[in-house]
């Protein structure tokens, strides 16, 4: 059963357990190369096209080898996805018995401890959060598993959930009194008993860095490291290897005081007033940012002589409440905690305020009522190079999206791989008789005035050719805004916009409706798998380029052009590129999908860069009349008068 050839073929095993099963020379193909990676011990790349099946052709393989195989994905849906289909597929087909696990973060498990010292508080609740705490407490009386994804119930979004779920900052550990019974323990426990372990980049990167926050004894034991959707992986790590400090933290921590103080600590009154006081600075400090919403680098707070010394004044307010917080420390676990994670938060925003090193970009966010002071490397490249050095496991790194017309440099520059094998497999579907690429005429420079209304009158006989069935994806979120207030009055089918409810509800609501047109961002531009006639056209507004404001892209072309390096060629082109290919990811996802690809910038004819995009796409008929896509349509649709 481990010739490969069988396994796939017409009349294999997976034939028999896959509905409408054909053999994909490339995904047999795919499948081989990670064997021979595997038995070689040479990392290898692996770029696999949309359709090629590259979670069955990583997955046998490395069931095979019979080696510890951990397996890192991007987001929590496709773990899920990997351990409760994907892998009893793989196991009913190979008949070969193997341990599986799925960790996740700690936030996705309910906290015991935390839970009931959150039913116990006296904190006053809206009428939404005692609904949503009484459901919770009626699942965490069944729960096997603890992961909170089985409460649909409760909203993603409820502020419940970081009250009953533990952070790194709040976690007791060891001490905590419900330890033996933590879910997060016991799902660490089965972990380290599995042959084929599921988690995602976070943790993976959280393993890396032996952070608190992981567990560092998963990478060493692995033997096959498989990184699935890993043009994901450069983000998550940078963010990750950072540090940060925010508003919320904070006021989480005065909150979680408050309740310990009226539980174990109420002769100490300095601790309140002390909480009220970090609050009191907190919300000061973000008034000193003023009300706009925003990302900027570090140097510009000097534009604002009131933010330093605002957050010098929750510097000392921190320093105040951990001089108060430790004579109680010693009362209780949870008075414990909360002293050890005020100087964690003390020292983090005494780094960020002193740090004047050249190896971090400095930066801050605001939102409507909290802000976030972050540092973020400037290169990853040297740490990750070390990691995979350092352990005895082949990595296999895969995703639809990892070259650049057909080159996989930027990828290897950005993760510091050396030495490894790289290959590439088409799509199978058939892009040139399912697709179409139009690139309308005309259109303005996007930094045009008159761009947007521009483009809505481009768009409209678009729709009206495609009759809805449209994601309209957009790389702003300012730009999509306008937009959606011109095309509204012009469309006659459902509109859809990003932000107007959550995201898989609006996904839901497209599907259902077959005539719909989502307005969306980064988030609809990868992950997103909407099969059949429901999405027909794919419509971007421009090249998706990094905001060259943005505090840390601008930081990290500073420092290539200070290396002597083409910041442009070097990092944002290719980076677009990738972004792209995500992007026009969505038309077809299956082998009877039929759809049109819509560009509106004019920049990829004007621009000598055009034709590193071109090059990068599949290979898609192009055209420049409106009439071509109206043809496109009307070869389903004029049949068909329904």
């Amino acid at each position: 059963m481990h010739d490969l050839d069988s396994i796939f073929a017409e009349s294999g095993p997976l034939s028999e357990r896959i509905s409408g099963y054909r053999l994909r020379v490339s995904q047999l193909d795919m499948a081989g190369r990670v064997l021979e990676a595997i038995e070689s011990g040479k990392h290898l790349i692996a770029e696999a096209g949309t359709g090629t099946g590259k979670t069955i052709a990583y997955l046998i393989p490395a069931i095979l080898s019979g080696k510890r195989t951990l397996i890192s994905t991007g987001t929590r849906n496709l773990q899920d996805q990997l351990f409760t289909k994907d892998l009893p597929l793989i196991r009913t087909v190979l008949s070969v018995p193997f341990q599986t696990a799925l960790l996740k973060g700690r936030s996705n498990y309910i906290c015991r401890y935390r839970l009931a010292v959150t039913l116990e508080s006296d904190t006053g609740f809206s009428r939404d959060e005692v609904r949503d705490l009484q459901r919770i407490q009626r699942w965490s009386e069944k729960t096997r598993s603890g992961d909170i994804a089985e409460v649909a119930s409760v909203s993603e979004s409820s502020s419940l959930w970081p009250q009953v779920t533990s952070t790194v900052d709040n976690c007791l550990g060891q001490d905590c009194p419900d330890y033996q019974e933590c879910y997060l323990v016991k799902s660490r426990r089965k972990a380290q008993e599995s042959e084929v372990l599921v988690v995602n980049h976070h943790l993976l990167c959280a393993d890396w860095a032996l952070r608190d926050d992981g567990f560092g004894e998963l990478l060493p034991s692995a033997e096959v490291v498989i990184v699935d959707e890993a043009h994901q992986l450069y983000d998550t790590a940078s963010r990750f290897l950072g540090l940060s400090v925010s508003a919320r933290q904070m006021n989480d921590l005065s909150r979680d005081v408050l309740i310990e103080y009226l539980r174990d600590a109420s002769d100490m009154p300095s601790l309140r007033s002390d909480c009220h006081e970090l609050e009191k600075s907190v919300k000061n400090a973000r008034l000193a940012f003023g009300e706009s919403v925003r990302r900027g680098s570090w140097q510009e707070l000097a534009k604002h002589p009131g933010i330093e010394p605002a957050l010098r004044e929750v510097l000392s307010r921190l320093v105040n409440l951990k001089h108060a917080l430790e004579p109680a420390a010693e009362r209780t676990k949870g008075l414990d905690s909360c002293w050890r994670r005020c100087a964690e938060v003390e020292a983090r925003l005494t780094m960020l305020l002193e740090e004047n090193g050249s190896e971090w970009i400095r930066w801050f966010e605001t939102h409507k009522r909290t802000f976030t002071l972050s540092r973020t490397p400037f290169s990853i490249a040297e740490e990750f190079q070390r990691l995979v050095l350092e352990r005895d496991a082949t990595w296999v790194f895969t995703s639809a999206t990892l070259s650049v017309s057909g080159r996989f440099d930027h990828f290897k520059a950005i993760m510091g791989l050396k030495d490894t094998t790289d290959v590439a497999w088409d799509s199978p579907f058939d892009f040139a008789e399912q697709a179409l690429f139009y690139h309308p005429r005309n259109l303005p420079e996007p930094d045009s005035v008159m761009y947007a209304e521009r483009l809505v009158e481009t768009v409209v006989p678009i729709l009206n050719a495609s009759k809805g069935r449209a994601f309209f994806l957009f790389t702003s979120h300012r730009v999509l805004r306008l937009v959606a207030e011109l095309l509204d009055p012009l469309i006659e089918y459902p509109m859809l916009v990003q932000g107007s409810q959550p995201r898989m509800t609006l996904l839901e609501q497209f599907r259902t409706l077959g005539n719909a047109v989502l307005l969306g961002t980064t988030s609809f531009w990868e992950g997103v798998d909407v099969r059949g006639e429901a999405l027909s056209c794919v419509i971007i507004d421009k090249l998706p380029f990094a905001p060259p404001g943005d505090p840390v892209m601008k930081a990290r072309l500073d420092n290539l052009r200070h290396r002597g390096e083409n910041p442009f060629a070097a990092f944002q082109l290719p980076m677009a590129v990738l972004a792209l290919k995500q992007g026009v990811g969505r038309l077809i996802r299956d082998q009877d999908d039929r759809g049109v690809f819509v560009l509106c910038d004019p920049r990829l004819l004007k621009r000598s860069y055009g034709r590193v995009f071109l090059n990068s796409l599949p290979p898609m008929r192009r055209t420049r009349s409106i009439a071509d896509v109206e043809s496109f349509f009307c070869q389903n649709s004029c049949q068909d008068p329904g």
